[in-house]
């Protein structure tokens, strides 16, 4: 017999019963029945029921055994009887009788329980990851990630795609994140980098020929935590396609995410890839106040500016008075009482605004009347156009917020989530997607005046070289996102693979071309010779599994993760370098600014 186990903890049945057998795992908890001890013994695979009394030659090394040590076992597989079977477990039509036993690890009084749901706190947990990846829950999310991963990874192939490793030690390049530098040893003074993505090695592999290129890529970026995004490395499935247009990369990737949501979404409703709507980003801004929309909410907002426009309510009146302003609704069905408005209008002002305007319906037996402080400053026929344009009804309401977009947009779209939630409106057995498409390339800041990038700088302007002749504000990328129920899942862009276009695009933000060619040059030198058109886009595996598993916090999800402070509690990181260290890289340590 094998030293450690003949069957997993998994594997015994009905079929077994009269065989001897030997398991190992951990004690998962131990109950004494009158001098009869039961043990749910634990493996990675399952739990089996094994039984000891005093008529077991190991009775008394049992009884010493306490939660979570590692044992090995030998014993008898019995039938438990009929009003005793588990229908639970796979194995809990027998329990095994113990005749022989050996502690392979014990252990000391534990700092939290495996069994059970018990909540402990962040530090405990994270200090102590390996006792938490044993309970039930985090082995089932752990193993879900695995079979994600392995299932992208037979789709990729599948779609004649193969999987190309790129370096993980490589340059500084500034994309919109803080890189983590590495001290070179031989080159002392001068610092490698981890790769924020592996953007520019895979557009590369495009000029080498390689024309379908996938990875499972780590990507490290120092920022800052929350809860869907890691502040130090996370997984993504990245892929670039030679010779497409935008269209080509969405029909290639969206079946792809459609099949995992379906084959680990749980029994939930996937929206059909053909079906997933292209919203503009300047319409996903106005209607949805973000640009990673919850469609399975049917709230779409919408301005109402006329209706305010020199009416009676005097702050929104003298808000469109302004340049730039608008008056935004976000209708509310079925949300029309005073107790829900003033619920929301104090969700406004822990947001940080003064409030919320809002106007209700409700029915006065004679017909319908509308009710609220609006409602009274702007007269029944504006609240009637605003009441049809909004298609509300009795029993639902609508709340405004006024001024520049960008002052209240966040705020709208926070609120619209909450009206959906408290509602009922929004849909919670279901993954809904958009394609978010259309992304501006420049921003003007508004104290300065300058020009600056807003979104990917490597993106293909739509009209190429001719639309950079134009205002910087109109120009629009080749740019898209996926977003599914809240979150920004897929990111990408056709690429800007021409150096003249992209020395003009840099330009208008203030780059000169010596500048891009420092920055990017190994890109930059290798668009000289023959690139092909090409595009592509990364999917976050961590936030993919975050929501298959229906976490609300990515280090669920996630073996090893930092605390908030990027800190990894259990194997003391960052820690200080020696002396030996730091002379060998030339370097030395400021001391902490007070």
């Amino acid at each position: 017999m094998h030293a450690y186990r003949s069957h997993t903890c998994a594997d015994l049945n009905a079929s077994n019963v009269g065989e001897t057998v030997r398991l190992a795992g951990w004690v998962h908890r131990i109950r004494d029945h009158g001098g009869v001890l039961f043990i749910d013994l634990r493996d990675h695979y399952g739990i089996t029921q094994v039984l000891c009394d005093p008529d077991s030659p190991v009775f008394n090394e049992v009884e010493k055994v306490r939660s979570e040590w590692c044992i090995r076992i030998d014993g008898n597989v019995k039938a438990r009887d009929a009003d005793l079977v588990n229908p639970k477990i796979p194995t809990g039509e027998v329990e095994v009788f113990i005749r022989d036993m050996e502690v392979l690890g014990p252990a000391e009084e534990l700092p939290l329980i495996v069994f059970g749901d018990q909540e402990y706190p962040e530090e405990t947990r994270l200090r102590y990851r390996f006792l938490d990846l044993r309970r039930e829950a985090m082995q089932r999310n752990m193993t879900l990630r695995s079979d994600v991963v392995a299932s992208i990874r037979k789709r990729m192939w599948d779609k004649g795609f193969r999987e190309h490793q790129t370096p993980i030690i490589t340059a500084s390049s500034p994309e919109g994140a803080r890189d983590f530098l590495v001290p070179s040893r031989l080159h002392p003074g001068k610092f490698y980098a981890l790769p924020q993505a592996p953007q520019q090695f895979k557009q590369l592999l495009m000029v080498s020929g390689f024309d379908k290129y996938f990875q499972i890529a780590p990507c490290f970026r120092d920022e800052d935590p929350r809860a869907d995004r890691s502040p130090t490395d996370f997984y993504q499935l990245d892929m670039e396609m030679s010779f497409v247009e935008q269209q080509d990369v969405f029909d290639t990737v969206s079946p792809v995410l459609q099949g995992i949501f379906e084959e680990f979404g749980g029994g939930r409703k996937v929206d059909a890839a053909a079906d997933w709507p292209q919203i503009s980003y300047r319409d996903a801004a106005k209607w949805y106040g973000t640009d990673k929309p919850d469609l399975r909410n049917p709230i779409k907002m919408q301005d109402v500016s006329e209706h305010f426009r020199g009416s009676g309510f005097a702050i929104f009146a003298k808000i469109l008075e302004q340049e730039g302003t608008e008056i935004r609704a976000i209708p509310a069905p079925t949300g029309g009482s005073r107790k829900f408005c003033d619920r929301m209008n104090a969700f406004a002002q822990k947001e940080g605004l003064p409030g919320m305007g809002y106007i209700f319906w409700r029915d006065q037996g004679e017909g319908m009347e509308a009710a609220g402080p609006l409602a009274k400053n702007i007269g029944p026929e504006r609240t009637e156009a605003i009441r049809e344009q909004l298609g509300l009804g009795v029993g639902d309401a609508a709340f405004f917020l006024g001024g520049k977009a960008k002052a209240f947009e966040t705020v709208a779209g926070k609120a619209r989530v909450v009206i959906g939630d408290e509602l009922g409106l929004t849909e919670t057995d279901r993954f809904a997607f958009a394609w978010i498409v259309d992304f501006p390339i420049y921003e003007k800041d508004e104290e300065t005046g300058k020009i600056d990038f807003e979104h990917n700088p490597f993106s293909m302007p739509q009209g190429g070289m001719a639309a950079l002749e134009g205002d910087p504000l109109d120009v629009l990328g080749y740019q898209y996102d996926l977003a599914c129920n809240g979150y920004e899942l897929v990111s990408g862009a056709i690429r800007n693979h021409r150096p003249e276009i992209m020395f003009k695009a840099f330009e208008i933000a203030g780059y000169g071309e010596d500048e891009v060619k420092k920055r990017f040059g190994g890109m930059v030198n290798a668009f000289r010779f023959g690139a092909p058109p090409h595009g592509g886009c990364a999917a976050g595996i961590d936030r993919i599994v975050m929501l298959l598993a229906d976490e609300a916090n990515i280090r669920e999800v996630i073996l090893f993760p930092m605390n908030q402070r990027a800190e990894d509690l259990m194997m003391d990181a960052p820690s200080d370098p020696t002396a030996e260290q730091l002379r060998e890289l030339r370097l030395r340590v400021l001391p902490p600014e007070e």
